[in-house]
């Protein structure tokens, strides 16, 4: 694992070639969220990727084509989707016009002259069928746009598509942008160089996504607090019966080795003690917390209880690198809130340096508003997940290196 770490941070960045001149391709992520009438409720992602954007303007790049993704969209244009959403918003934080193109290869021979200080934004990348199926041609034409590519978008990093891997095949200088070096250097320090105990915590729904983590970052760690939904399966497999809750019975088993492969790494495992439990989780009724041997027949575990979240607290107090990956309950309900929003200000007031793994966690984070106070938030779900796993993401493989 840490040698696929000092492999991805050795590739060459934006400040290792010179831009002066050149037409600069940067693949950016402006995935954000959006309400239904197209508002965006949290900009951070376009505004991570500003520092890569703005040094290309500063140094005086001819032209700067951006291409991002927003959303699932299923094959063709969907109004959902489309970057015009993005557009004004990214013209404000750059404090610049932002130039929007609806079909790159229709105005393919503008894009690709050399005019100095343009910015374009290209339509939704995955509109376009080549996208997704790293199609060699459609990699060939948005090379075309380009004589430099830049890959800023760590949250698809792990991704084999046409716009964060195989058009690094037709350009000849490919380097990384300045968030990508930040969020390999983060968890290089993480997990080649940390200050020990190393506390990894988990949450989310399923352990089933995580069986490579669990497995692959054991000799690396001291202590594992388990929660969320995934906690269930784990809790069954000591013989405590979660009676309605989410248990995954075909990973039992697994859970088991897990805990064995643990002891095995004198590595101390965190359970639950403790939970929040209701009759219902979309109308609840009845909620009440209760020792996990006590779970009531037909109620849902929904949260970390009380008494959890001291044992939680203790570990991650007495840690000095926490990596925390998934929520300890259903957290976007304000009932079953109180578990991850609690341990979010715990990690946060901690002395350690603390990594939140992107997607929901970095979310409830937010919304507990404690992001400030962390070390570093990833922008990446999947991208931070496969990383811990030990990785090397395809969108590090084909760029330039020192």
């Amino acid at each position: 694992m840490i040698s696929n770490i000092v492999t991805m941070g050795g590739v060459k960045s934006l400040k290792d070639i010179d831009v002066t001149g050149k037409r600069v391709l940067i693949r950016v992520d402006f995935n954000v969220p959006m309400d239904a009438q197209f508002n965006i409720s949290d900009d951070s992602r376009i505004r991570a990727a500003l520092p890569t954007i703005n040094y290309c303007i500063d140094h005086n790049a001819c032209s700067i084509t951006l291409v991002s993704h927003l959303g699932r969209p299923k094959g063709g244009y969907d109004e959902r989707y489309t970057l015009r959403h993005i557009q004004k918003r990214l013209e404000r934080l750059l404090q610049k016009k932002v130039e929007f193109i609806d079909d790159f290869e229709a105005s393919k021979e503008e894009i690709a002259s050399c005019s100095l200080e343009r910015v374009f934004l290209l339509e939704n990348i995955r509109f376009y069928a080549g996208e997704k199926k790293n199609d060699p041609e459609f990699c060939k034409q948005l090379a075309e746009l380009c004589d430099v590519y830049v890959n800023d978008a760590f949250g698809t990093s792990h991704r084999k598509d046409a716009s964060t891997y195989g058009i690094a095949d037709f350009v000849e200088t490919k380097v990384a942008g300045f968030l990508m070096m930040r969020e390999i250097e983060a968890f290089t320090k993480a997990l080649e160089k940390p200050i020990r105990p190393i506390a990894l915590v988990v949450g989310g729904s399923k352990i089933s996504s995580k069986i490579t983590l669990l497995t692959s970052v054991m000799q690396k760690i001291d202590k594992l607090l388990i929660g969320g939904a995934m906690s269930n399966t784990f809790l069954q497999a000591l013989g405590y019966e979660m009676k309605a809750s989410l248990v995954e019975v075909d990973y039992v088993d697994v859970a088991k080795k897990v805990l064995e492969e643990a002891k095995a790494n004198n590595v101390k495992v965190y359970l639950p003690v403790d939970v929040v439990i209701t009759d219902s989780i979309e109308n609840p009724i009845d909620v009440r917390v209760t020792p996990v041997q006590d779970v009531l027949e037909g109620f849902h575990a929904v949260d970390i209880g009380p008494a959890t979240l001291k044992l939680f607290s203790e570990a991650i107090e007495l840690s000095n690198t926490i990596i925390w990956n998934g929520p300890m309950g259903i957290y976007e309900i304000s009932q079953f809130s109180k578990g991850t929003y609690k341990l979010a200000t715990v990690i946060a007031e901690s002395y350690a340096y603390s990594i939140v793994g992107g997607g929901d966690t970095a979310d409830a984070v937010e919304r507990a508003g404690e992001k400030e106070k962390f070390s570093f938030i990833s922008t990446g779900g999947g991208a931070s997940l496969e990383l811990l796993e030990g990785k090397v993401l395809p969108g590090f493989e084909k760029l330039d290196r020192n």
